[in-house]
């Protein structure tokens, strides 16, 4: 099952535009409120900088290139090993850049007709912005024509928008009908409220248009937006931001028909302001390729609730403040019952047809797997069974098991596809459903909690992991099991979920059981993003280097640098090593990126020779990295290419990564040195294992953290004092990095360590702001 585009994904916080925007304008109604700004003028401010922001977001979807087909399913993230070449995580991705698969037929159609509808609702949100802006600006006699001509212009805009938009449907004759009682209750409530809470005597015809023709209006859209919210959603934030702005804008011309004082015009800024930015929300939303979504059930909307809450509070307020109704008042609130009465009429019989489904389902059901439970042999059910059994839990849990060959000689052919179904049938419970997803794809549904159905799903992964007996031998297989709860979720997000989870099970190694929730989607969602930029990250220029300066303990004086990788993305902005390194690795462009970082490296500090100071240059590389054939070659080639000395360039290899390949990693690093290249081992962790292996290796450096230099256990001096002495044994310089307090710089130094890096000493900064800081420093070989 594919991860659904990163727009349907849980609900997240608004973005910081958006907040920041909604933020100035609540300011400036505080201000307007308290008599500082004019109500006309604190209306306008307020509501620029959201139509400004929307405008914006809506011209580039207007004017974006088709987005690519249907992205590739991302392969699974396995944590490095190592650091590649700068990529440390000490400071603040694929193969060739793929191409973008121009969209044709039907999704060309969509596509075009997405940016056709997001430069009508950019210029609707526009004369709405223009509408206000032009308030202050005119006589007050002048602002009552304005508004009337940007309600004129906006609502026809609004209204072509919305009906061009992607993925409607024909209505049925009973979902017409539904949707038409929806609008009647609602908007007889609405013009009902209207009439009543309009000032007592003469009504001027402007107020009285707008206020009817608002009210239906709203009634229309906010029917639409609730009907679509699960079907298309973007669809119903659009129809949600043009309800918002024409009911601003309808508000604005009923206070302004009844020269209504300045302060009360402020009304208006909030339902402008939202609806400016939801309308760009709906429209991205929409422009991202959303699929209507056929099966969805009708929204469970306050159909009988909402008519008859607002006429019960207009009616409320008007007894409160005039204290009797007029004849045309009465008959107005009347008419708001039959509305109420059919809908709940249709409701009932929606509710019986529903009842009837599902019985009929769960007798599909009961003939499939039989009254007493299915037998082990039961064949599993195929998604739109589970999708119906899904539809009538009311708690439980779904487990996606996803099967990988366990070796490349593992088949999954169909005996051993059979065999997993009876394992997964014989494994869970008699009232559980298991289902076929896809080749390689089962899930099982049961009624227990999340924490049984994890013991459920561990249970699964030992019977699967047996070997499954085949012609002509045994194939071994593993899985990967994604949990996630049924409660409260409908059958297609419950899905996604635990598919979801499966995903990450997957990236974290496999045969493991994983459990869904909204930070693990945060986290898929946001590896999606790398995994589409980085590739050609490299051609397009946006890597970068920062180097920390590596000081003289004994002087505090520089002696080397450190190149650390920066990734300045666009889209993305600054991706530090952490993150990019998992995806760099899963997508194999660690050799890409090392031989970028060793290049620019060579460079800067051969830029930085010419100036007379000799320092160090250190790059990290993997034992991936080492490796390859030719990379002592290479190296030798970026030295010589830049006319670097080869003992002004450390290679640093993570000690944590050396055991899985120690003599591939020992006969590069001799390579090195007989270029003259100075080695380096990393993150050195002062384990027994790491002394053992520490003769091994031909290295001159030796880099360890600030945790070895606090006091010991029980009171026994601190490691760094043996690791030092080690390190004189060896012949080796001891370097300690993380060094970030004055004390920490004391212990090291005390400990007889050379040389040392951190924040404590100098941050890492760009070559400029490096280079300008060695200048208060002589220039000192070392």
């Amino acid at each position: 099952m594919p991860v659904t585009h990163p727009a349907a994904g849980p609900r997240r916080r608004p973005p910081l535009p958006d907040l920041a925007v909604s933020l100035a304008g609540a300011l400036f109604v505080l201000a307007g409120a308290a008599g500082l700004v004019p109500g006309p003028a604190a209306v306008a401010l307020a509501v620029a900088g959201g139509c400004a922001l929307a405008c914006v977001r809506l011209a580039w979807l207007a004017g974006a290139p088709p987005a690519p087909a249907d992205p590739p399913t991302p392969p699974a993230a396995t944590p490095p090993a190592a650091t590649p070449a700068g990529q440390r995580s000490g400071g603040d991705q694929v193969p060739a850049e793929a191409a973008a698969v121009r969209p044709t037929g039907r999704r060309a159609r969509r596509v075009a007709l997405s940016r056709r509808v997001a430069g009508i609702l950019d210029v609707a949100v526009l004369a709405a912005g223009l509408t206000v802006a032009v308030l202050p600006l005119s006589e007050p006699g002048h602002r009552l024509p304005v508004a009337l001509v940007g309600l004129a212009v906006t609502a026809p805009l609004y209204a072509v928008a919305l009906l061009r938009l992607p993925g409607r449907s024909r209505l049925s004759a009973r979902e017409r009908l539904r949707r038409g009682v929806d609008v009647a209750g609602l908007g007889v409530s609405l013009v009902f409220a209207g009439w009543v809470l309009l000032p007592p005597g003469p009504v001027p015809p402007a107020a009285r248009a707008a206020s009817v023709g608002g009210a239906l209006a709203l009634a229309v859209l906010l029917v639409a937006a609730l009907a679509e919210r699960r079907r298309r959603p973007g669809a119903a934030r659009c129809h949600a931001g043009a309800a918002a702005t024409l009911g601003g804008l309808a508000l604005l011309v009923v206070l302004l028909a009844y020269t209504a004082p300045d302060r009360a015009v402020l009304a208006v800024a909030p339902p402008l302001l939202a609806g400016a930015l939801v309308t760009a929300a709906g429209a991205r939303r929409t422009a991202a390729g959303e699929r209507p979504r056929t099966g969805a059930a009708p929204a469970a909307w306050p159909g009988l609730t909402a008519p008859a809450g607002i006429a019960a509070l207009a009616a409320g307020q008007h007894l409160w403040t005039v204290g009797e109704f007029t004849a045309p008042a009465i008959a107005l609130g009347l008419s708001v019952i039959p509305p109420m009465v059919v809908r709940e009429v249709l409701a009932a019989a929606d509710q019986r047809r529903r009842a009837e489904r599902l019985a009929a389902s769960e007798a599909r059901l009961r003939h499939l797997v039989g009254d007493d439970g299915p037998p082990a042999d039961a064949a599993p059910v195929d998604r739109a069974g589970l999708v119906r059994a899904l539809d009538r839990r009311a708690g439980g849990a779904l487990l996606v098991v996803d099967l990988h060959g366990a070796d490349e000689t593992a088949v999954l052919d169909a005996p051993v596809l059979a065999e997993v179904a009876r394992r997964l049938r014989a494994g869970a419970g008699p009232h559980d459903v298991v289902a076929r997803l896809t080749d390689t794809e089962f899930a099982v549904l049961t009624d227990v909690g999340p924490v049984l159905a994890y013991a459920l799903g561990t249970r699964l992964l030992v019977a699967l992991a047996e070997p499954c007996p085949r012609s002509g031998g045994a194939s071994r297989i593993r899985a990967s099991v994604g949990l996630a709860e049924t409660s409260g979720g409908e059958p297609e997000d419950v899905l996604r979920q635990a598919d979801l989870a499966r995903r990450r099970a997957v990236q974290l190694g496999r045969d493991r059981v994983e459990w869904y929730d909204a930070y693990l989607e945060e986290q898929l969602v946001r590896r999606l993003d790398l995994e589409r930029e980085l590739p050609g990250a490299v051609a397009r220029g946006e890597l970068d280097l920062v180097y920390q300066p590596v000081l003289a303990l004994a002087d505090r004086l520089p002696v080397g640098t450190e190149a650390l990788l920066r990734w300045r993305s666009p889209a993305l902005g600054t991706v530090l090593p952490d993150e990019l390194l998992p995806v760099a690795a899963d997508l194999d462009l660690l050799g890409e990126l090392g031989r970028w970082v060793l290049d620019r490296a060579c460079r800067q500090l051969a830029d930085w020779s010419e100036g007379g100071r000799a320092l160090w240059m250190a790059v990290n590389v993997t034992p991936r990295e080492l490796a390859a054939p030719d990379f002592v070659a290479r190296t030798a080639t970026a030295l010589a290419a830049y006319d670097v000395p080869p003992e002004r360039l450390v290679v640093e290899v993570a000690e944590p990564a050396v055991a899985a390949e120690l003599s591939t990693v020992v006969a590069r690093l001799a390579g090195l040195r007989s270029l003259g290249v100075r080695t380096a081992l990393d993150d050195f962790r002062a384990e027994h294992a790491s002394l053992a292996q520490l003769r091994r290796l031909p290295i001159d450096l030796l880099k360890v953290g600030p945790h070895l230099v606090g006091p010991g256990a029980d009171g026994q001096r601190p490691l760094i004092d043996v690791v030092a002495n080690l390190g004189d044994r060896l012949g080796l310089e001891v370097v300690v990095e993380g060094l970030e307090s004055d004390a920490q710089v004391a212990g090291a130094r005390r400990a007889g360590c050379h040389y040392g890096q951190g924040f404590a000493l100098a941050r890492p900064a760009p070559a400029e702001r490096v280079e300008a800081w060695f200048e208060e420093f002589p220039s000192t070989p070392r």
